[in-house]
C-alpha cells in the first residue's frame, strides 16, 4: 500500500529499511528496587523490532534525581546498563536499530516517588496540573526546587555520561528528550523559567541548557548518533510558549549546526496523548513549520494513521513517522501498514500497569 513509508532512508549512520519508527513510550515495567530493565522488557521490544526498523526506547532518567519513580528504567547504574543490554540484544537479533531516549523529568515529579526529595526545575514554579502520588492519590504538582547555577552544569554532565552508558548497553544512539514540559523544555520556555543567571532571560539564554546538553551528548558519543525530540506548540504538563516560532526557530537553527542524526517533532494536535485521548484542533503542524529550517532527517509523531503518515512523507514534510499507541497494540505495525491490514485497538488502562497484560500479550497478524 504505502510507497513512501517503505522507501529506504539513511539516518545518521543507520540504514533504515522503512520509515515506520517506534516512538519512545513510558510503560513503567522496570524491576524494583533498582529501576532496572528486565527480561519482560526485552520480550516487548523484541516483538516490535524489524529488519532495518528504528526503535526509540522509552525515556530513561539520566540520574536518580532525574527520575519520576522506581518503575521507570534508568541508565545511570551498572545494573541498569546490564538490563538494557537484554533489550538491545533482542532488537538487534531482529535486525533493528536501537536508540534510547535520555530524560530528566524536572518539575513533573512528586516527592512521594522520590523518597521525599522535591523535584527540581529552572525556577520554583509549580506546573498547573495534577499528578498521582506514590499512594495513588490525585494531588497537585508541588512547587519544585530551583536548580542552583552550579548544579546546572552537573546535569549537563549527567546527560553526557548517560549517553556513554547507553552505548555501553548496546544502543546504536540516543535521543535527547527536550519535549513535553520536562526539564529541558522547562528551561526553554519563559512560563517556567524566570532565572536571572546565564540560563534565564532572553531566548539565547533560555536555550543554553538544552543546547549544552545536546552538545555534551554529541561530544560523548558522536553527533551522528544523537537525535533530539521537541514539542513546539505543545501543551503537555502545563508547557507552552506564548510565541513559539521565535523560540523554536532559534533552537532548531542552532541544533541544525551540530550535525545530529535527526530532529523528532511532536505534532501539536497530539500534545499530552500519553495521558489521555487528545486531538487538539486549530493548531499548526510542527513538521510543516520547521521542515524548511532543518537540513537533516526529520521524524514526525502524533496521531498518525497509515494514510496520514504516507501523505506526510510523500509531501516531504517529514522523512519518517513515529507511532506510539498503535505500536503498543500492534507489535508488527510496519507489516500491518505494508499489508493495509487493520490495527488492533489499544487498551489505555494497561499503559502504565505491570506484567505482560497489555504489554507483551498483543498478537501479531496470523
Amino acid at each position: 500500500m504505502s510507497l513512501s513509508l517503505f522507501r529506504p532512508l539513511k539516518v545518521g549512520p543507520w540504514s533504515l529499511a522503512h520509515r515506520v519508527v517506534m516512538a519512545p513510550l513510558t510503560r513503567m515495567r522496570a524491576t524494583v528496587p533498582g529501576s532496572m530493565p528486565n527480561a519482560l522488557n526485552a520480550v516487548y521490544y523484541g516483538q516490535r523490532a524489524s529488519q532495518g526498523g528504528l526503535i526509540i526506547c522509552e525515556a530513561s532518567p539520566v540520574s536518580q534525581q532525574a527520575s519520576m519513580g522506581p518503575r521507570i528504567p534508568g541508565i545511570h547504574s551498572a545494573e541498569q546498563i546490564a538490563g538494557w543490554k537484554l533489550i538491545t540484544d533482542a532488537i538487534h537479533a531482529k535486525g533493528g536499530i536501537a536508540v534510547l531516549q535520555l530524560w530528566h523529568i524536572g518539575r513533573i515529579a512528586h516527592s512521594s516517588n522520590r523518597a521525599g526529595a522535591l523535584p527540581v526545575a529552572p525556577s520554583a514554579i509549580a506546573a498547573n496540573a495534577s499528578t498521582l502520588s506514590a499512594a495513588g492519590e490525585t494531588v497537585p504538582f508541588e512547587t519544585p526546587r530551583a536548580l542552583e547555577t552550579a548544579e546546572v552544569g552537573a546535569v549537563v554532565a549527567d546527560f553526557g555520561q548517560a549517553a556513554r552508558n547507553a552505548i555501553a548497553a548496546g544502543f546504536d544512539g540516543v535521543e535527547v528528550h527536550g519535549a513535553n514540559g520536562y526539564l529541558l523544555e522547562a528551561f526553554l520556555q519563559s512560563r517556567s523559567n524566570t532565572r536571572t543567571d546565564h540560563s534565564g532571560g532572553g531566548i539565547e539564554n533560555r536555550a543554553r541548557f538544552m543546547l549544552d546538553v545536546t552538545r555534551a551528548v554529541a561530544a560523548a558519543i558522536g553527533a551522528e548518533r544523537t537525535g533530539i525530540r521537541l514539542s513546539p506548540y505543545g501543551r503537555a504538563n502545563d508547557s507552552g510558549e506564548t510565541e513559539p516560532m521565535p523560540l523554536y526557530s532559534y533552537v532548531v537553527g542552532e541544533l541544525n549546526t551540530l550535525g545530529l542524526a535527526y530532529l523528532h517533532l511532536i505534532e501539536p494536535r497530539a500534545s499530552g496523548a500519553g495521558q489521555r485521548e487528545v486531538d487538539h484542533q486549530d493548531v499548526p503542524s510542527a513538521a510543516v513549520l520547521f521542515r524548511p529550517l532543518w537540513q537533516g532527517a526529520l521524524i514526525a509523531a502524533g496521531n498518525f494513521k497509515a494514510d496520514t503518515a504516507e501523505a506526510m512523507v510523500t509531501a516531504g514534510h517529514a522523512d519518517a513517522i513515529a507511532f506510539g499507541r498503535y505500536f503498543i497494540s500492534n507489535p508488527d505495525l510496519p507489516a500491518r501498514i505494508h499489508a493495509n491490514a487493520p490495527f488492533t485497538p489499544y487498551n489505555r488502562a494497561t499503559f502504565y500497569s505491570s506484567g505482560p497484560n497489555g504489554y507483551s500479550d498483543y498478537a501479531a497478524m496470523s
